[in-house]
């Protein structure tokens, strides 16, 4: 005798009302997967667009910026901006050159991230050190460009391709040149020549090689630092300007900047001409009485 086909629903067999049910959440799960990826794809298509602009003109706003504005609607203290960016030029050599010298010194090396910082810096907390940053100069412009300050592993996987698409777009010098007019250094002062007219009251073009180490010793933390207060990390970092040795950067910018090989030490007599590199002079030398407290 035949037995009789199970029920649906019997003996573990989906009801057409589960399978049903079932479809529509796959279905769901797809079209929410689908309309993810389509909106980061084109919010990254867009930030792209935008470095092809920033290329030859400064951004009038940006993703820090509009932070703040935020912010600042659920603070009473009213909000005040002063951006005034300018060709690098057009500010002391001795401030990129601190800049680097603080925030990257394998800048003109890697090609966006920093892999060699990043192993040292999860070395050291897996020995029991303090979690710090490792990130690259060119991290930190399209941080500040398109993202915000909020820590999150989404911005951390947005960082990763729109660094590699700055270093593509822009040359080293624009890269250069943009961070130090966009990034923050104090409550409402935007780029370098803000910064020197707000701290000490001329233009970023008559900075003091010590000056410029100071406002550079502020840029980790710029809403509590001033230059100051910042100790003795400011002669940390005059110590690391005169070792850092020959600056690849043309006092005209006629020359681009390309990423100097991770191997080479020292130019060559052709790379100097390659790279247009200039010698900036020290104008004082951190002695060895300084103190020197790491950041």
């Amino acid at each position: 005798m035949t037995a009789p086909p199970p029920r649906p629903g019997a003996y573990g067999q989906p009801s057409p009302q589960q399978s049903s049910w079932t479809t529509v959440v796959r279905t769901g799960c797809r079209k929410g997967i689908a309309v993810i990826v389509a909106t980061i794809a084109t919010y990254l298509g867009i930030c792209v667009l935008a470095l092809v602009l920033y290329a030859a003109i400064f951004p009038p706003i940006t993703g820090v910026q509009l932070q703040r504005r935020v912010e600042a609607l659920f603070n009473e203290n009213p909000y005040r901006t002063t951006y005034c960016p300018r060709p690098l030029r057009a500010l002391d050599a001795d401030l990129p050159r601190a800049v680097v010298a603080a925030e990257d010194r394998r800048f003109f090396r890697h090609s966006g991230i920093d892999w060699t910082a990043v192993g040292d810096a999860i070395e050291e907390y897996r020995r029991g050190g303090d979690l710090r940053g490792a990130s690259s100069i060119s991290q930190q412009l399209v941080k500040n460009l398109f993202l915000t300050t909020h820590r999150s592993i989404i911005r951390k996987g947005l960082e990763v391709p729109l660094t590699y698409a700055a270093e593509l777009v822009l040359s080293k010098r624009r890269i250069l040149e943009l961070y130090v007019n966009i990034i923050e250094w104090g409550p409402g002062i935007y780029g370098a020549e803000a910064a020197a007219q707000h701290h000490y009251e001329h233009s970023a073009r008559r900075l003091t090689r010590n000056q410029a180490a100071a406002l550079t010793a502020c840029i980790p933390n710029p809403r509590e630092r001033r230059p100051s207060t910042v100790g003795g990390y400011k002669y940390v970092i005059l110590r690391r300007m005169h070792n850092l040795g020959p600056f690849p950067l043309s006092p005209l910018g006629a020359l681009p900047f390309r990423t100097v090989p991770e191997n080479n030490s020292a130019f060559s007599l052709e790379a100097h001409a390659a790279y247009g590199t200039i010698h900036v002079p020290s104008k004082a030398a951190a002695s060895a009485s300084y103190v020197n407290r790491a950041r």
